[in-house]
Protein backbone atom coordinates (compact mmCIF):
# COMPACT_ATOMS: atom_id res chain seq x y z
CA UNK A 1 0.00 0.00 0.00
CA UNK A 2 1.41 3.62 -1.15
CA UNK A 3 2.39 6.12 1.78
CA UNK A 4 -0.67 8.23 0.09
CA UNK A 5 -3.18 5.45 0.56
CA UNK A 6 -2.40 4.54 3.95
CA UNK A 7 -2.53 8.02 5.07
CA UNK A 8 -6.17 8.28 3.52
CA UNK A 9 -7.39 4.67 5.17
CA UNK A 10 -5.71 5.88 8.58
CA UNK A 11 -7.37 9.14 8.23
CA UNK A 12 -10.72 7.59 7.39
CA UNK A 13 -10.72 5.36 10.17
CA UNK A 14 -9.82 8.13 12.84
CA UNK A 15 -12.49 9.71 11.41
CA UNK A 16 -15.13 7.51 11.85
CA UNK A 17 -13.74 6.67 15.61
CA UNK A 18 -14.06 10.59 16.30
CA UNK A 19 -18.04 10.75 14.93
CA UNK A 20 -18.76 7.16 16.69
CA UNK A 21 -17.34 9.00 19.90
CA UNK A 22 -18.97 11.94 19.48
CA UNK A 23 -22.38 10.26 19.09
CA UNK A 24 -22.25 8.13 22.64
CA UNK A 25 -21.03 11.60 23.79
CA UNK A 26 -25.23 12.98 22.51
CA UNK A 27 -27.09 10.02 24.15
CA UNK A 28 -30.41 11.62 24.74
CA UNK A 29 -32.56 13.10 22.36
CA UNK A 30 -36.09 15.19 22.91
CA UNK A 31 -38.42 15.84 19.87
CA UNK A 32 -42.19 15.89 18.64
CA UNK A 33 -43.93 14.72 15.58
CA UNK A 34 -47.10 16.23 14.17
CA UNK A 35 -49.40 13.50 11.52
CA UNK A 36 -52.60 11.94 11.16
CA UNK A 37 -53.94 8.85 12.62
CA UNK A 38 -55.69 6.37 10.63
CA UNK A 39 -57.97 3.79 12.27
CA UNK A 40 -60.06 1.40 9.40
CA UNK A 41 -63.83 1.68 9.13
CA UNK A 42 -65.74 -1.38 11.21
CA UNK A 43 -68.91 -3.33 10.48
CA UNK A 44 -71.43 -3.06 13.20
CA UNK A 45 -73.10 -6.26 14.01
CA UNK A 46 -76.49 -7.16 13.57
CA UNK A 47 -77.20 -3.61 12.49
CA UNK A 48 -80.50 -2.95 10.80
CA UNK A 49 -80.16 0.49 9.33
CA UNK A 50 -78.50 1.90 6.20
CA UNK A 51 -74.54 2.58 7.00
CA UNK A 52 -73.85 -0.14 9.55
CA UNK A 53 -69.87 1.00 9.30
CA UNK A 54 -68.22 2.88 12.07
CA UNK A 55 -66.25 5.24 9.98
CA UNK A 56 -63.20 7.17 11.83
CA UNK A 57 -62.08 10.61 10.69
CA UNK A 58 -58.20 11.20 10.48
CA UNK A 59 -57.07 13.01 13.43
CA UNK A 60 -54.46 15.89 13.84
CA UNK A 61 -51.92 13.46 15.99
CA UNK A 62 -49.44 14.92 18.10
CA UNK A 63 -46.47 12.56 19.49
CA UNK A 64 -43.90 13.84 22.47
CA UNK A 65 -40.64 11.77 22.32
CA UNK A 66 -37.67 11.48 24.63
CA UNK A 67 -34.85 8.80 24.20
CA UNK A 68 -31.48 7.35 24.91
CA UNK A 69 -29.22 5.55 23.21
CA UNK A 70 -27.85 2.73 25.24
CA UNK A 71 -25.45 0.99 22.88
CA UNK A 72 -23.80 2.57 19.72
CA UNK A 73 -22.06 1.25 17.08
CA UNK A 74 -20.89 2.23 13.45
CA UNK A 75 -23.47 -0.53 12.02
CA UNK A 76 -26.24 -0.10 14.78
CA UNK A 77 -27.24 2.03 18.59
CA UNK A 78 -30.39 0.23 20.48
CA UNK A 79 -32.13 3.19 22.33
CA UNK A 80 -34.76 3.27 24.77
CA UNK A 81 -37.64 5.28 23.99
CA UNK A 82 -41.27 7.34 25.82
CA UNK A 83 -43.51 8.28 23.21
CA UNK A 84 -46.78 9.90 24.39
CA UNK A 85 -49.30 10.07 21.35
CA UNK A 86 -52.48 12.32 21.64
CA UNK A 87 -55.25 11.81 18.76
CA UNK A 88 -57.14 15.11 19.09
CA UNK A 89 -60.92 15.23 18.20
CA UNK A 90 -61.50 12.19 16.41
CA UNK A 91 -64.82 12.54 14.46
CA UNK A 92 -66.93 9.54 14.07
CA UNK A 93 -69.74 8.46 12.00
CA UNK A 94 -71.84 5.67 11.67
CA UNK A 95 -75.74 4.52 10.79
CA UNK A 96 -78.41 7.11 10.34
CA UNK A 97 -80.95 9.38 11.90
CA UNK A 98 -82.57 8.36 14.33
CA UNK A 99 -80.15 5.86 14.59
CA UNK A 100 -77.58 7.11 16.78
CA UNK A 101 -75.36 4.89 17.99
CA UNK A 102 -71.82 6.46 18.24
CA UNK A 103 -70.79 9.77 19.54
CA UNK A 104 -69.78 12.78 17.55
CA UNK A 105 -66.40 12.47 18.57
CA UNK A 106 -63.82 11.51 20.52
CA UNK A 107 -59.85 11.69 22.07
CA UNK A 108 -57.64 9.28 22.23
CA UNK A 109 -54.01 8.69 24.43
CA UNK A 110 -51.11 6.32 24.24
CA UNK A 111 -48.35 6.23 26.31
CA UNK A 112 -45.44 3.49 25.06
CA UNK A 113 -42.44 3.20 26.65
CA UNK A 114 -40.39 0.69 24.05
CA UNK A 115 -36.80 0.27 22.14
CA UNK A 116 -35.59 1.59 18.77
CA UNK A 117 -33.16 0.33 16.51
CA UNK A 118 -31.44 2.61 14.37
CA UNK A 119 -29.17 1.60 11.50
CA UNK A 120 -25.68 3.12 10.44
CA UNK A 121 -26.38 5.98 13.09
CA UNK A 122 -23.20 7.85 13.03
CA UNK A 123 -24.05 8.84 9.73
CA UNK A 124 -26.35 11.62 8.26
CA UNK A 125 -29.13 9.47 7.15
CA UNK A 126 -30.47 6.49 9.52
CA UNK A 127 -32.85 4.09 8.72
CA UNK A 128 -35.27 2.84 11.84
CA UNK A 129 -37.41 0.35 14.03
CA UNK A 130 -39.17 0.21 17.16
CA UNK A 131 -40.99 -1.69 19.19
CA UNK A 132 -42.32 -1.30 22.53
CA UNK A 133 -45.92 -1.46 24.77
CA UNK A 134 -47.99 0.50 27.59
CA UNK A 135 -51.37 2.57 28.13
CA UNK A 136 -53.81 3.75 26.00
CA UNK A 137 -56.97 5.89 27.26
CA UNK A 138 -59.93 6.58 24.82
CA UNK A 139 -62.41 9.48 25.62
CA UNK A 140 -65.77 9.35 24.28
CA UNK A 141 -68.23 12.70 23.84
CA UNK A 142 -70.87 12.75 25.62
CA UNK A 143 -73.63 13.45 22.99
CA UNK A 144 -74.13 11.07 20.08
CA UNK A 145 -74.35 11.89 16.53
CA UNK A 146 -78.01 11.93 15.80
CA UNK A 147 -78.21 13.41 19.74
CA UNK A 148 -78.89 11.85 22.97
CA UNK A 149 -76.68 11.09 25.48
CA UNK A 150 -73.78 8.43 24.73
CA UNK A 151 -73.83 5.32 26.69
CA UNK A 152 -70.36 4.73 26.18
CA UNK A 153 -67.96 5.43 28.73
CA UNK A 154 -63.95 6.12 28.47
CA UNK A 155 -61.66 2.88 27.96
CA UNK A 156 -58.26 1.92 29.08
CA UNK A 157 -56.16 -1.03 27.52
CA UNK A 158 -52.48 -2.21 26.64
CA UNK A 159 -51.12 -0.64 23.83
CA UNK A 160 -48.60 -2.17 21.54
CA UNK A 161 -46.73 -0.34 19.52
CA UNK A 162 -44.64 -0.92 16.55
CA UNK A 163 -43.04 1.35 13.52
CA UNK A 164 -40.23 2.22 11.20
CA UNK A 165 -38.92 5.71 10.07
CA UNK A 166 -35.64 7.53 8.89
CA UNK A 167 -33.68 10.38 10.74
CA UNK A 168 -31.95 12.44 8.77
CA UNK A 169 -29.59 14.99 10.58
CA UNK A 170 -29.63 18.70 9.01
CA UNK A 171 -27.70 20.91 11.99
CA UNK A 172 -25.03 20.15 14.34
CA UNK A 173 -27.70 18.68 16.95
CA UNK A 174 -30.72 18.88 14.91
CA UNK A 175 -32.35 15.89 12.62
CA UNK A 176 -35.42 15.79 10.98
CA UNK A 177 -37.96 12.30 11.16
CA UNK A 178 -40.71 11.01 9.54
CA UNK A 179 -42.42 7.53 10.74
CA UNK A 180 -45.01 5.17 10.60
CA UNK A 181 -46.17 3.99 13.39
CA UNK A 182 -48.88 1.57 14.50
CA UNK A 183 -50.71 1.46 17.93
CA UNK A 184 -52.49 -1.25 18.95
CA UNK A 185 -54.77 -1.21 21.53
CA UNK A 186 -58.47 -2.14 22.75
CA UNK A 187 -61.46 -0.70 21.13
CA UNK A 188 -63.81 1.83 22.53
CA UNK A 189 -67.04 1.54 24.08
CA UNK A 190 -69.91 1.71 21.95
CA UNK A 191 -72.37 -0.50 23.32
CA UNK A 192 -74.78 0.49 20.66
CA UNK A 193 -72.59 -0.29 17.84
CA UNK A 194 -70.70 -3.70 18.32
CA UNK A 195 -68.25 -4.90 15.87
CA UNK A 196 -67.23 -8.05 17.82
CA UNK A 197 -64.11 -6.98 17.89
CA UNK A 198 -61.86 -6.05 20.74
CA UNK A 199 -58.62 -4.62 19.53
CA UNK A 200 -57.56 -2.33 16.33
CA UNK A 201 -55.24 -0.43 14.80
CA UNK A 202 -54.06 3.43 14.68
CA UNK A 203 -52.14 4.41 11.91
CA UNK A 204 -49.98 7.31 12.28
CA UNK A 205 -47.82 9.23 9.49
CA UNK A 206 -46.02 11.87 10.73
CA UNK A 207 -42.91 13.67 10.65
CA UNK A 208 -41.23 16.24 12.47
CA UNK A 209 -37.71 16.96 14.58
CA UNK A 210 -35.75 16.40 17.51
CA UNK A 211 -32.86 17.51 19.33
CA UNK A 212 -29.95 15.48 19.97
CA UNK A 213 -27.36 16.69 23.43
Amino acid sequence: MSGTRLRIAVFAVVAILVVSAGAQDEKNEIGGIVGRTFVSDQTIKGAAFFDPIIHTGKALSLEAEYGRRLYVTPIYAISGEVLFLYNHDIDLNAGTYPFSVVPKDMRAFFFTPGARVNFFPTTAVSPWVSFGGGFAHNHEGNVLIYGGKNPGKDTNSFAIEGGAGLDVKVWRKLSIRGEVRDFWSGEPDFPLAPTGRTRQHHYLVGGGAFWRF
